[in-house]
């Protein structure tokens, strides 16, 4: 029988962070098995420098944010370019935390016009809560190009989906909210 050691931390921390790290990943892939493998990996490079991340007392799930934002940025940064695929349905099982099943749908189909950096640059900034500086640091890039990118990707969103600020939007700012 093991003992408590570094091995059963590093599996903690995996059982733990899978859930809310999938959640990020598909928000920025916008498809479930890329968002597993990006994860994935996420988690086989963290194992092999699971000592010295615990050993700086530093926040493991934030190491791991950045390596799976990293991971992303390279894959779309390198890969061949190739047209994105759209599709008619939303696959099943795609972590969210809206309630509204519709809500979901309209969310995942505006955030699949973006385009990959748009997309991260609006999961870091929103959901994730991160300032524009963090932002800048995690997808290697100016403040400049985060204000940028955010705009472009929220003035997209209100082109091609007018009816998600409506739906976005709080009780009694119906006109000036945007989101």
């Amino acid at each position: 029988m093991r003992g408590s050691g570094p091995d059963e931390a590093y599996e903690e921390f995996v059982r733990a962070s899978t859930v809310p790290l999938l959640r990020v990943a598909w928000l920025l892939t916008g498809d479930h098995h890329a968002a597993q493998d990006l994860v994935q990996d996420t988690h086989v490079r963290m194992a092999a420098r699971w000592g010295s991340i615990t050993r700086t007392d530093g926040d493991p799930m934030a190491y791991a944010r950045t390596v799976l934002h990293r991971l992303h940025i390279d894959r779309w940064r390198w890969r061949s370019r190739r047209p994105e695929r759209l599709v008619d349905a939303v696959p099943e099982g795609a972590p969210t935390n809206a309630d509204d099943p519709d809500l979901r749908v309209t969310l995942r189909a505006a955030l699949a016009t973006l385009t990959p950096r748009q997309r991260a640059v609006l999961v870091l900034r929103f959901l994730e809560d991160r300032t524009e500086v963090q932002t800048a640091e995690v997808l290697c890039c100016s403040v400049s190009t985060v204000k940028s990118q955010t705009r472009h990707a929220l003035a997209r969103l209100r082109e091609l989906n007018p009816h998600l600020v409506a739906d976005l939007a709080p009780a009694g700012t119906e006109q000036t909210w945007t989101p």
